[in-house]
């Protein structure tokens, strides 16, 4: 399979992993995560647990469901990319007839709905981005921190590309580059920020204030305009010019931070509270402007 997009699907709450096989017009999804939704399981080892005795007595039955089961690499809770058992839109339906639930029948229905959405985008890609706007309102965002957001996507995809030209294509190496600039302008790898917010498997964008996300942005724009201009030859080179990038947002950062009397560097995240308040906090090393 080539060409493939990694995803995560929402069914009644629960994240279903999945990819998209370009190639091929087809979605593979994680039968543990469908094994943990449609028979309610409190976390991923319950789920993981389900499906071995499922699959266990899938083998001593013959069945030949098991032929469709396949191996991808996914996102693990751990965030680590680890091989899954995925089975594509076929063999999930043929899987979950084996799954005694009351979900599976609005599960089915789901499914189909996955398929349409992903072809429709394909023929009118702003259906995508329509579909990730709503996304945004159900969770709370605000109208201007969705506009914000959306606007981050391209600006990373450019420097992704960039990233790309400079013969960079693993996703380690994507995220050591990103962790090194992040840490240029937040003090903080992305490891630690996400520590910082109280986030595990959330996204660190998703998690970050009006002022943040605009940083973010400034360093990964500045770290595309540098990489044009210096034309970094190896890995390392490249590394040092995200750091120049990063290191411009955080110049912008500490003005804005001088003039405000407070960090603007937030333990909020999305689910405690609204994610465009800033929360004000002493600096480090300074006192906070009390006129």
């Amino acid at each position: 399979m080539q060409k493939e997009e990694k995803d995560i699907k929402i069914f009644e709450d629960r994240r279903i992993r999945a990819h998209w096989d370009a190639d091929q017009e087809e979605w593979y999804f994680s039968i543990v995560d469908v094994c943990g939704a449609l028979t309610d399981q409190p976390d991923q080892r319950g789920a993981t647990f389900y499906w071995g005795k499922l699959k266990q007595r899938l083998k001593r039955e013959g069945s030949e469901v098991l032929t469709k089961c396949q191996q991808l690499k996914m996102p693990a809770p751990d965030g680590k990319m680890r091989k899954t058992d995925v089975f594509d839109t076929k063999g999930t339906l043929r899987a979950i007839q084996s799954i005694p639930s009351k979900k599976a029948e609005p599960f089915k229905m789901w499914m189909a709905q996955v398929a349409s959405e992903r072809l429709d985008e394909i023929a009118d890609p702003e259906k995508a981005i329509i579909r990730g706007t709503d996304y945004y309102r159900k969770k709370g965002y605000t109208e201007g921190w969705i506009d914000q957001r959306l606007q981050t996507i391209d600006v990373r995809k450019e420097l992704t590309d960039e990233w790309k030209t400079r013969g960079i294509e693993k996703e380690r190496d994507y995220a050591i580059l990103t962790s090194e600039m992040t840490r240029a302008w937040s003090d903080m790898s992305v490891k630690e920020y996400k520590q910082f917010k109280d986030l595990k498997k959330e996204n660190l964008r998703d998690n970050m204030t009006n002022v943040e996300i605009t940083l973010n942005q400034l360093a990964e724009v500045t770290t595309t305009l540098l990489s044009k201009r210096l034309d970094p030859k190896t890995f390392t080179d490249s590394k040092q010019v995200a750091l120049l990038g990063g290191r411009t947002a955080k110049r912008t950062r500490e003005d804005i931070e001088r003039q405000i009397g407070a960090s603007v560097i937030s333990p909020v995240n999305a689910e405690t509270k609204e994610i465009s308040e800033v929360k004000k906090r002493k600096i480090e090393g300074k006192e906070k402007n009390e006129q």
